[in-house]
């Protein structure tokens, strides 16, 4: 899944894609080195990320679906967002998934949109909002709470007949550095869920900071760490970098078919 963020505020890329020029270099660039999806952002949800009001979310987002879909067709665009609405005419104008941070539980018409809609849902584990998440980190144990959490939320897609199921542990999501390696580390205790797994850890400060370096050295760290979610059983890379993360599949899937 390679990231395409239309924002100007994300941690790695943002501002970086401003023109319909640069989106559809980036989204031509990603589908030729092996991408099957396009994950389009257009509310960064980074730690502490500026509120976007849905309108503005809207205004960036729409006009960049309908471009990416006129050109490029064969695209399966998923759509990073946590409003129901803005999934809802995002769906209409072509895209094909929807990715939630929340898994529903900042907009409470998500789940019936999705129905609805019948198309695949991937659903974060996160705490609060982007602006307030760095502060919700305590737990009990929190690989614990983090599969209650999902057995909760895929039941509660379960009851609005979804069954396109995908879950994302949520790495620097309401996590400090060493739960986020704690989660990892655990990461294939998540198969019991029985439904596929998405990891995300693409140049995030999780790698960048045990490495004393920053987001734009971190592609070799995301690499390693992209190596161990394939190990533990995540099925979906969700990436900046499409190439190396293709690379990655392919290695391990050489390494699985011996």
């Amino acid at each position: 899944m390679g990231i395409l963020n239309i924002t100007p505020d994300s941690f790695f890329d943002g501002g970086r894609y401003t023109s319909d020029e640069d989106f559809l270099n980036q989204t031509e660039k990603m589908l030729k080195e092996g991408a099957t999806f396009i994950d389009i952002g257009a509310y960064s949800s980074r730690p502490n990320a500026v509120f976007v009001s849905e309108l503005e979310e809207l205004s960036r987002l729409l006009p960049v679906v309908e471009l990416i879909t006129e050109k490029f067709p064969e695209a399966i665009l998923s759509i990073d967002t946590f409003r129901a609405n803005v999934a809802e005419q995002a769906i209409e104008k072509g895209a094909a998934m929807i990715n939630d941070i929340s898994a529903g539980l900042l907009d409470e018409k998500m789940l019936e949109v999705i129905a609805n809609a019948n198309v695949p849902y991937i659903m974060m584990h996160m705490r609060g909002t982007p602006q307030t998440m760095t502060t919700l980190t305590d737990y009990d144990d929190i690989v614990k709470d983090m599969i209650k959490y999902f057995s909760e939320r895929i039941s509660a897609a379960r009851s609005f007949g979804i069954n396109d199921l995908i879950i994302d542990p949520g790495f620097g999501f309401a996590k400090t550095l060493e739960q986020n390696y704690e989660v990892l580390q655990k990461l294939e205790l998540f198969q019991m869920l029985e439904v596929p797994l998405l990891s995300a850890v693409s140049r995030k400060s999780m790698i960048y900071k045990v490495l004393e370096t920053n987001a734009d050295e971190a592609l070799n760290g995301t690499t390693v760490l992209n190596t161990v979610s394939l190990l533990k059983g995540a099925k979906i890379l969700r990436v900046h970098d499409v190439k190396e993360a293709v690379e990655c599949v392919r290695l391990y899937t050489q390494i699985q078919s011996q």
